[in-house]
């Protein structure tokens, strides 16, 4: 473990923004975290995973620390089901390719998207109809105050759509350190009815799907809508799909009566952000430096040397742009740092 000084994050962040770490180390155990946040002279730290849900708008002045600690374990099994226990610092699609090499169902969907395990519930990762809290089991947090491990049960995290625990009153307090997943070993549950996946598994000749096969549909349905952040530098999904009331929805479509849906309760539905934003004209707009990518909506893009103070501003712009039409408001999923 060594500190080091003025050092680019740009290989750390997926959308590629050319920021510096002031102070900057890697740590690959619990051991050389905990000595870290033991040294006085860096008072303030920021913890980075994978970097796949940040967008850098300026410098960073305090100690950044690399979270690599590493290690994938099989806690407890029994005929039907697993308890699988996954490091903070590993990459999330290893992860799930790890578990369906051993047929551990119910990460399938979640297959592909960036970033390390140790984020994940943090936002309550999810996709296709799948979520974190759907297979969460718990995870340990390092408390920053006490220098001690904690446990959080599903029901601690407090889940919500893109939301949790973590991002609210526990938002600064902790650094998730493992976290831990209810697997099934038979009769797995497959989730196929959302977006494309059984259009895609038709295409691929499959009538009787595996985990696998229902991986492989996810992959190669992200792949073809959303870009490499190798090839061009993004956060995937940039806001979230706005929940709005039933009466809102109804005063949408008397406006918009082509706009789509999906039942969140009796009371309330999702509206396809991405829907909303190639609406408003935004898809594919290139202001040169970065943009809207060209096949999906909801991903804002770098395409080379953007600033990350440029792109913030641009989502400011979608987002006023989204409420002057439609009256609905658009999170960020993303964190602006």
């Amino acid at each position: 473990m060594q500190i080091q000084h003025n050092i680019a994050l740009k290989p750390y962040n997926t959308f590629g923004i050319d920021a510096v770490a002031k102070h900057f180390v890697a740590v690959s155990t619990l051991e050389d975290l905990v000595a870290v946040l033991h040294l006085e002279q860096y008072p303030e730290i920021f913890i980075l995973g994978g970097g796949s849900n940040i967008l850098l708008t300026k410098d960073l002045d305090t100690l950044v620390v690399l979270n690599q600690i590493k290690g994938i374990e099989i806690v407890s099994e029994s005929d039907n089901e697993v308890i699988v226990k996954a490091n903070a610092g590993e990459n999330w699609h290893n992860f799930v390719l790890w578990c369906l090499d051993q047929d551990f169902g119910g990460l399938e969907n979640l297959s592909l998207i960036p970033g390390n395990v140790g984020t994940s519930p943090i936002q309550n990762i999810g996709a296709y109809g799948v979520e974190l809290k759907d297979v969460f089991y718990s995870c340990e947090a390092l408390n920053l105050q006490t220098k001690k491990i904690e446990t959080f049960n599903n029901a601690d995290c407090k889940f919500g759509y893109r939301n949790s625990i973590f991002k609210h009153e526990a938002k600064g307090k902790y650094i998730i350190t493992s976290v831990s997943f209810r697997l099934s070993k038979t009769n797995h549950t497959l989730h196929t009815n959302y977006g494309a996946i059984t259009s895609e598994l038709e295409s691929l000749g499959v009538s009787n799907p595996t985990i696998q096969d229902v991986s492989k549909a996810v992959i190669n349905i992200r792949n073809s809508k959303l870009p490499n952040p190798k090839d061009m530098g993004n956060s995937g999904s940039f806001f979230k799909n706005p929940v709005i009331s039933t009466q809102e929805y109804n005063a949408l479509l008397a406006q918009f009566p082509e706009a789509p849906c999906y039942k969140v309760s009796d009371n309330e539905v999702k509206v396809p952000a991405g829907w909303l934003i190639e609406k408003a004209g935004f898809k594919g707009k290139n202001m040169g430096q970065y943009g809207v990518h060209k096949n999906q909506a909801l991903v804002l893009v770098n395409y080379g040397n953007a600033k990350g103070e440029d792109i913030f501003k641009f989502s400011q712009l979608i987002q006023k742009t989204i409420l002057r039409i439609f009256n609905i408001h658009i999170e960020s999923e993303v964190n602006i740092l």
